[in-house]
C-alpha cells in the first residue's frame, strides 16, 4: 500500500505546488526589502539638509589655510566654528516644524541622524586638529595634523578626533535605536550628552580662542589663556566623547528650557544670557557650553548623592 501511494503522486503537481509557493516567498520578502516609503515634509527636510550643509562647509573652511580670509574678516578656522553652530540651530528647530507642519516622518528622522553625523561628528573633529596645528604643528598656515606625526602630542590629537567620529556615530545609531521613529524632540532628557552639545563646545572654544588671536598687541594674560585654550581643547574633546556614549543623563535644552512656561524671572535670566551675548559673543558663548558640558556630571552625581543611602538612581 505504501509503495502504491506514492506511485499514485504527481509529480507535476507536486512541482507546480512548490514552485508557487517560492514564488510568494519570494514575493513576500521583496515586499518586506522594498517597503513603500512615506512621503517626506517638505519644510523639515530642509532645514535637515540645510544642516547638512552647513557641516560640510565647515569642513571646507577647516581644512582651508588659517590665514585664508572669509566674511567679516574672519578666519576660516573662525568661519567653520560658526558653521556648526548655524548647523545646531537649523537641527534645534527641524523637529519643532516637522510637528507644526505635520511632517514628522521615520525617513525624516533618520536624514537627520545622518546630517548630524557630518556636521557635529565629522566637522568638530577637524576643527580641533587645525586648531592644535596652530600650536604643535609644522608652523604652516594651511598644515593640518597627520596620523603619522613624529610629535607624540599631535598623535594623540588625531587619535582623539578619530575617537569623536566614532564615538559620535555609536551616540547617533544609539539614539535612533532607543526613541521611536517620528517622535525625535519630544523628550525631555539624553542618554549621554548629545551630539550637537559636545560639537558645540569644542567649537566655541576654537571660535574664542580666534577671536583672542585677533587683538593687537594682547597682554600676557591674554596670550597665556590663548594657549590654554588651544592645549585644553584636544583633552575636552576627549572628555565631551565619552560623555556623548555614557550614561549620564543630559538635559534637552530646547525642550526643557525654551518650549515649556516659566516664571517671569527665569525669562528675565533667559534676557540676561541674550544680552551678554550681544556684548560678548565669544566668551558667554564658551561658558554655557562648558556649563552645559559640566552639567550632566553635576545632576548625576548629585541624584545620586540624595538617594543615598537607598537605591542609586540609575543613568
Amino acid at each position: 500500500m505504501r509503495v502504491g501511494f506514492e506511485q499514485d503522486e504527481d509529480p507535476a503537481l507536486e512541482g507546480a505546488w512548490s514552485e508557487a509557493t517560492s514564488s510568494q516567498v519570494n514575493r513576500q520578502g521583496r515586499r518586506r526589502r522594498l517597503r513603500t516609503l512615506g512621503p517626506a515634509g517638505v519644510w523639515p527636510t530642509l532645514f535637515t539638509l540645510g544642516n547638512l550643509i552647513s557641516g560640510f562647509a565647515a569642513i571646507y573652511c577647516a581644512t582651508r589655510p588659517i590665514d585664508s580670509i572669509g566674511f567679516w574678516g574672519m578666519s576660516s578656522l573662525a568661519l567653520a566654528c560658526l558653521l556648526i553652530l548655524l548647523g545646531l540651530i537649523l537641527d534645534s528647530v527641524d523637529g519643532s516644524v516637522a510637528r507644526l507642519t505635520g511632517g514628522v516622518t521615520e525617513i525624516g528622522g533618520q536624514l537627520d541622524a545622518l546630517a548630524d553625523m557630518i556636521t557635529f561628528g565629522v566637522a568638530p573633529a577637524f576643527i580641533m586638529l587645525h586648531a592644535c596645528s596652530l600650536s604643535i604643528g609644522t608652523g604652516d598656515a594651511g598644515s593640518i595634523l597627520q596620523p603619522g606625526t613624529s610629535n607624540v602630542i599631535g598623535r594623540f590629537c588625531w587619535a582623539t578626533a578619530a575617537l569623536f567620529i566614532c564615538c559620535a556615530a555609536l551616540r547617533l545609531a544609539r539614539f535612533n535605536v532607543e526613541t521611536a521613529a517620528g517622535r525625535l524632540g519630544d523628550h525631555m532628557t539624553f542618554r549621554g550628552m548629545p551630539s550637537p552639545g559636545a560639537a558645540g563646545t569644542i567649537a566655541s572654544l576654537v571660535l574664542l580662542h580666534q577671536h583672542l588671536a585677533k587683538i593687537q598687541d594682547p597682554s600676557g594674560f591674554v596670550s597665556g589663556f590663548m594657549s590654554v585654550i588651544l592645549y585644553s581643547v584636544p583633552i575636552i574633546t576627549l572628555l565631551v566623547a565619552i560623555a556623548m556614549i555614557s550614561g549620564i543623563p543630559y538635559r534637552h535644552a530646547t525642550n526643557r528650557y525654551l518650549r515649556v512656561n516659566r516664571s517671569f524671572g527665569y525669562t528675565a535670566w533667559i534676557a540676561v544670557v541674550v544680552v551678554l551675548l550681544i556684548w560678548w559673543f565669544q566668551e558667554t558663548l564658551a561658558f554655557v557650553f562648558i556649563i552645559y558640558g559640566l552639567s550632566g556630571p553635576v545632576i548625576y552625581l548629585a541624584s545620586r548623592i540624595r538617594a543615598y543611602p537607598g537605591t542609586a538612581v540609575q543613568a
